[in-house]
Protein backbone atom coordinates (compact mmCIF):
# COMPACT_ATOMS: atom_id res chain seq x y z
CA UNK A 1 0.00 0.00 0.00
CA UNK A 2 1.20 3.41 -0.73
CA UNK A 3 0.80 6.57 1.16
CA UNK A 4 0.81 10.09 -0.66
CA UNK A 5 3.12 12.64 1.54
CA UNK A 6 2.15 16.30 0.62
CA UNK A 7 4.73 18.58 1.78
CA UNK A 8 3.63 21.67 2.93
CA UNK A 9 6.43 24.81 3.15
CA UNK A 10 6.85 25.96 6.61
CA UNK A 11 6.12 29.17 5.46
CA UNK A 12 2.59 28.25 4.17
CA UNK A 13 1.67 26.38 7.38
CA UNK A 14 2.37 29.40 9.48
CA UNK A 15 0.13 31.61 7.31
CA UNK A 16 -1.96 28.75 7.30
CA UNK A 17 -2.14 28.20 11.27
CA UNK A 18 -1.86 32.40 11.85
CA UNK A 19 -5.07 32.66 9.35
CA UNK A 20 -7.47 29.89 10.87
CA UNK A 21 -6.44 29.37 14.43
CA UNK A 22 -5.62 33.15 15.63
CA UNK A 23 -7.47 35.83 13.06
CA UNK A 24 -6.47 38.93 12.41
CA UNK A 25 -8.24 42.17 14.12
CA UNK A 26 -10.70 43.98 12.71
CA UNK A 27 -8.60 47.29 11.32
CA UNK A 28 -8.98 50.26 13.89
CA UNK A 29 -11.08 52.97 13.30
CA UNK A 30 -9.57 56.58 13.89
CA UNK A 31 -12.85 58.21 13.54
CA UNK A 32 -16.35 56.85 14.82
CA UNK A 33 -19.20 58.35 13.22
CA UNK A 34 -22.77 58.49 14.59
CA UNK A 35 -25.62 58.61 11.86
CA UNK A 36 -28.47 57.33 10.37
CA UNK A 37 -27.02 56.20 6.93
CA UNK A 38 -30.65 55.86 5.55
CA UNK A 39 -30.62 60.16 5.04
CA UNK A 40 -29.05 61.69 2.17
CA UNK A 41 -27.88 64.58 3.98
CA UNK A 42 -25.75 62.71 6.53
CA UNK A 43 -24.32 60.45 3.59
CA UNK A 44 -23.26 63.50 1.65
CA UNK A 45 -21.80 65.37 5.44
CA UNK A 46 -19.78 61.77 5.63
CA UNK A 47 -18.63 62.35 1.52
CA UNK A 48 -17.05 65.48 3.10
CA UNK A 49 -15.47 63.87 6.18
CA UNK A 50 -13.68 60.72 3.83
CA UNK A 51 -11.84 63.59 1.20
CA UNK A 52 -10.14 65.98 4.51
CA UNK A 53 -9.95 63.77 7.22
CA UNK A 54 -7.55 61.27 5.89
CA UNK A 55 -8.29 59.11 8.70
CA UNK A 56 -9.57 55.23 8.26
CA UNK A 57 -13.67 55.58 9.19
CA UNK A 58 -16.10 53.72 11.02
CA UNK A 59 -20.42 54.26 10.66
CA UNK A 60 -22.84 53.16 13.23
CA UNK A 61 -26.85 54.09 13.77
CA UNK A 62 -27.50 56.61 17.21
CA UNK A 63 -29.68 53.24 17.56
CA UNK A 64 -25.94 51.11 17.99
CA UNK A 65 -24.82 54.17 19.96
CA UNK A 66 -27.82 53.69 22.63
CA UNK A 67 -26.61 50.29 23.22
CA UNK A 68 -23.23 51.27 24.06
CA UNK A 69 -21.34 53.91 21.99
CA UNK A 70 -18.21 54.13 24.89
CA UNK A 71 -18.39 49.65 24.34
CA UNK A 72 -18.27 50.90 19.92
CA UNK A 73 -15.12 53.36 20.79
CA UNK A 74 -13.09 50.74 22.21
CA UNK A 75 -13.82 48.16 20.34
CA UNK A 76 -12.94 50.27 17.11
CA UNK A 77 -10.15 51.98 18.76
CA UNK A 78 -11.57 55.21 17.81
CA UNK A 79 -9.78 58.59 18.50
CA UNK A 80 -12.52 61.02 17.64
CA UNK A 81 -15.90 60.71 17.53
CA UNK A 82 -18.28 62.34 15.26
CA UNK A 83 -22.18 62.64 16.10
CA UNK A 84 -24.60 63.80 13.38
CA UNK A 85 -28.27 64.80 15.11
CA UNK A 86 -29.63 65.19 18.17
CA UNK A 87 -29.73 61.71 18.78
CA UNK A 88 -25.92 60.75 17.68
CA UNK A 89 -24.80 64.25 19.79
CA UNK A 90 -26.85 63.16 23.03
CA UNK A 91 -24.97 59.58 23.45
CA UNK A 92 -21.69 60.79 22.31
CA UNK A 93 -21.83 63.75 25.53
CA UNK A 94 -21.58 61.06 27.84
CA UNK A 95 -18.16 59.65 26.75
CA UNK A 96 -15.16 60.39 28.98
CA UNK A 97 -13.69 63.63 28.33
CA UNK A 98 -10.41 62.91 26.88
CA UNK A 99 -12.35 61.40 23.84
CA UNK A 100 -12.93 64.14 21.02
CA UNK A 101 -16.51 64.87 19.98
CA UNK A 102 -17.75 67.17 17.15
CA UNK A 103 -21.07 67.34 15.77
CA UNK A 104 -23.12 68.81 13.11
CA UNK A 105 -26.71 68.13 11.12
CA UNK A 106 -28.43 70.32 13.98
CA UNK A 107 -29.74 73.81 13.30
CA UNK A 108 -28.70 75.90 15.99
CA UNK A 109 -26.07 74.84 18.72
CA UNK A 110 -27.08 73.41 21.98
CA UNK A 111 -25.27 74.35 25.58
CA UNK A 112 -22.45 72.33 25.32
CA UNK A 113 -20.54 72.04 28.64
CA UNK A 114 -18.48 68.81 28.17
CA UNK A 115 -14.87 69.86 27.54
CA UNK A 116 -13.32 68.46 24.24
CA UNK A 117 -16.46 69.12 21.94
CA UNK A 118 -17.31 71.21 19.16
CA UNK A 119 -19.15 71.41 15.67
CA UNK A 120 -21.00 72.58 13.19
CA UNK A 121 -24.45 73.85 13.09
CA UNK A 122 -26.69 74.60 9.85
CA UNK A 123 -28.61 77.48 9.97
CA UNK A 124 -27.46 79.79 7.66
CA UNK A 125 -26.39 83.29 9.29
CA UNK A 126 -28.27 86.72 8.08
CA UNK A 127 -25.26 88.27 7.08
CA UNK A 128 -25.33 85.41 4.42
CA UNK A 129 -28.57 86.42 2.69
CA UNK A 130 -27.95 90.29 3.37
CA UNK A 131 -24.87 90.19 1.03
CA UNK A 132 -26.65 88.14 -1.34
CA UNK A 133 -28.95 90.57 -1.91
CA UNK A 134 -26.61 93.85 -1.69
CA UNK A 135 -24.63 92.11 -4.34
CA UNK A 136 -27.29 90.90 -6.63
CA UNK A 137 -30.79 92.14 -5.40
CA UNK A 138 -30.20 95.88 -5.72
CA UNK A 139 -33.95 96.33 -5.49
CA UNK A 140 -34.27 95.14 -1.89
CA UNK A 141 -32.43 97.25 0.22
CA UNK A 142 -34.30 96.98 3.59
CA UNK A 143 -34.72 93.56 5.06
CA UNK A 144 -36.57 92.37 8.11
CA UNK A 145 -36.09 88.84 9.72
CA UNK A 146 -38.34 86.68 11.76
CA UNK A 147 -37.22 84.70 14.01
CA UNK A 148 -36.79 83.16 18.03
CA UNK A 149 -35.11 85.30 20.27
CA UNK A 150 -32.27 82.65 20.27
CA UNK A 151 -31.74 82.35 16.65
CA UNK A 152 -31.76 86.22 16.31
CA UNK A 153 -29.16 86.69 18.63
CA UNK A 154 -27.27 83.61 17.41
CA UNK A 155 -27.93 84.36 13.26
CA UNK A 156 -28.83 87.98 13.16
CA UNK A 157 -25.98 90.59 14.95
CA UNK A 158 -27.69 93.19 14.34
CA UNK A 159 -27.84 92.84 10.67
CA UNK A 160 -31.29 93.46 10.01
CA UNK A 161 -34.50 95.23 11.55
CA UNK A 162 -36.23 92.29 13.35
CA UNK A 163 -38.94 90.81 15.06
CA UNK A 164 -38.63 88.13 17.98
CA UNK A 165 -41.56 85.02 18.10
CA UNK A 166 -42.53 82.03 20.32
CA UNK A 167 -44.90 80.26 18.06
CA UNK A 168 -46.80 79.87 15.05
CA UNK A 169 -49.79 82.68 16.30
CA UNK A 170 -46.86 84.95 17.06
CA UNK A 171 -44.89 84.68 13.43
CA UNK A 172 -47.97 85.03 11.48
CA UNK A 173 -48.83 88.48 13.03
CA UNK A 174 -45.31 89.97 12.69
CA UNK A 175 -45.27 88.52 8.70
CA UNK A 176 -48.71 90.42 8.47
CA UNK A 177 -46.83 93.70 10.51
CA UNK A 178 -43.87 94.37 8.04
CA UNK A 179 -44.92 97.01 5.98
CA UNK A 180 -41.68 99.08 5.11
CA UNK A 181 -39.67 96.15 4.38
CA UNK A 182 -38.63 95.21 0.50
CA UNK A 183 -38.21 91.08 2.24
CA UNK A 184 -38.83 89.11 5.06
CA UNK A 185 -35.63 87.04 6.01
CA UNK A 186 -37.24 83.25 8.15
CA UNK A 187 -34.99 81.84 10.11
CA UNK A 188 -35.40 77.96 10.90
CA UNK A 189 -37.52 76.61 13.90
CA UNK A 190 -39.66 74.15 13.00
CA UNK A 191 -41.64 74.75 15.77
CA UNK A 192 -42.81 77.87 14.38
CA UNK A 193 -42.36 77.29 10.71
CA UNK A 194 -45.43 75.00 10.70
CA UNK A 195 -47.11 73.91 6.94
CA UNK A 196 -49.94 76.11 8.21
CA UNK A 197 -48.36 79.01 9.26
CA UNK A 198 -45.72 78.89 6.21
CA UNK A 199 -49.12 79.34 3.97
CA UNK A 200 -50.46 81.93 5.83
CA UNK A 201 -46.44 83.63 5.68
CA UNK A 202 -47.01 82.98 1.66
CA UNK A 203 -50.33 84.51 1.34
CA UNK A 204 -49.53 87.51 3.03
CA UNK A 205 -46.58 87.69 0.78
CA UNK A 206 -48.03 88.10 -2.13
CA UNK A 207 -50.67 90.30 -1.35
CA UNK A 208 -47.86 92.79 0.57
CA UNK A 209 -45.89 92.17 -2.73
CA UNK A 210 -42.95 91.63 -0.13
CA UNK A 211 -41.11 88.39 -1.02
CA UNK A 212 -39.84 85.66 1.38
CA UNK A 213 -36.38 84.61 1.33
CA UNK A 214 -36.68 81.19 2.87
CA UNK A 215 -34.26 78.65 4.56
CA UNK A 216 -34.87 75.46 2.45
CA UNK A 217 -35.62 74.25 -1.08
CA UNK A 218 -39.36 73.78 -0.21
CA UNK A 219 -39.88 76.74 0.42
CA UNK A 220 -38.50 78.41 -2.81
CA UNK A 221 -40.48 75.81 -4.91
CA UNK A 222 -43.59 76.77 -2.83
CA UNK A 223 -43.08 80.62 -3.50
CA UNK A 224 -40.42 82.18 -1.35
CA UNK A 225 -37.86 83.83 -3.49
CA UNK A 226 -34.75 82.37 -2.54
CA UNK A 227 -33.51 80.07 -0.44
CA UNK A 228 -29.64 79.67 0.68
CA UNK A 229 -29.13 76.14 1.58
CA UNK A 230 -26.20 74.27 3.05
CA UNK A 231 -23.51 72.53 0.86
CA UNK A 232 -23.32 69.23 3.26
CA UNK A 233 -20.48 68.14 1.64
CA UNK A 234 -18.48 71.25 2.69
CA UNK A 235 -20.14 70.85 5.86
CA UNK A 236 -18.44 67.31 5.65
CA UNK A 237 -14.82 68.45 4.90
CA UNK A 238 -14.93 71.28 7.80
CA UNK A 239 -15.52 68.08 10.20
CA UNK A 240 -12.44 66.24 8.78
CA UNK A 241 -10.59 68.61 8.81
CA UNK A 242 -11.45 69.22 12.39
CA UNK A 243 -11.12 65.31 12.95
CA UNK A 244 -7.98 65.83 11.66
CA UNK A 245 -6.54 68.50 14.10
CA UNK A 246 -8.17 66.47 17.13
CA UNK A 247 -6.09 63.49 15.91
CA UNK A 248 -2.88 65.14 16.22
CA UNK A 249 -3.92 66.19 20.00
CA UNK A 250 -5.53 69.75 19.34
CA UNK A 251 -8.00 70.38 21.89
CA UNK A 252 -10.91 70.89 19.85
CA UNK A 253 -12.93 72.54 22.65
CA UNK A 254 -11.18 75.43 22.68
CA UNK A 255 -13.21 76.20 19.04
CA UNK A 256 -16.49 77.60 19.51
CA UNK A 257 -19.17 75.74 17.56
CA UNK A 258 -19.25 77.93 13.86
CA UNK A 259 -22.09 77.95 10.84
CA UNK A 260 -21.74 76.69 7.22
CA UNK A 261 -19.27 78.57 5.25
CA UNK A 262 -20.97 77.08 1.29
CA UNK A 263 -24.41 77.61 0.18
CA UNK A 264 -26.39 76.59 -2.66
CA UNK A 265 -28.60 79.03 -4.09
CA UNK A 266 -32.38 78.02 -4.88
CA UNK A 267 -34.65 80.90 -7.06
CA UNK A 268 -38.09 80.97 -7.49
CA UNK A 269 -38.35 83.32 -10.99
CA UNK A 270 -42.15 83.22 -11.19
CA UNK A 271 -42.23 84.98 -7.43
CA UNK A 272 -39.32 87.39 -8.75
CA UNK A 273 -41.31 88.25 -11.94
CA UNK A 274 -44.90 88.60 -9.98
CA UNK A 275 -42.95 91.12 -7.27
CA UNK A 276 -41.26 93.15 -10.41
CA UNK A 277 -37.65 91.73 -9.00
CA UNK A 278 -35.36 91.84 -10.99
CA UNK A 279 -32.70 88.60 -11.06
CA UNK A 280 -29.37 88.88 -12.58
CA UNK A 281 -28.28 86.43 -15.19
CA UNK A 282 -25.66 86.17 -13.03
CA UNK A 283 -27.42 85.06 -10.11
CA UNK A 284 -29.55 82.53 -12.23
CA UNK A 285 -26.00 81.00 -13.41
CA UNK A 286 -25.15 80.57 -9.79
CA UNK A 287 -28.49 78.56 -8.65
CA UNK A 288 -28.38 75.00 -7.97
CA UNK A 289 -31.97 74.89 -8.99
CA UNK A 290 -34.19 77.77 -10.45
CA UNK A 291 -38.14 76.96 -9.81
CA UNK A 292 -40.38 76.96 -11.65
Amino acid sequence: MYRTVVVVPLAALSLFISTTCFPSPTLAADVLVVADSQLRPAMEIISGIRKSAGSSLKIISPEEAKRGLKGAVEREGARVVVALGKEALSEAMALPAHIPVIFDMIVTPPVITRPNTTGFYLATPVREYTELVRKHLHSIRQVSVVGTRDQLSLLGKGEAASYAVRDTSEFVSAVRKVESADAILLLPDTSVLTSAALDEAYLLSFRKGIPLLGVSERNVREGALVALVVDMVNVGKLIGDAASKALKGVNIGQFPPSPPRKFDIYLNTATARRMKIDIPDEMVRMAKRVYP
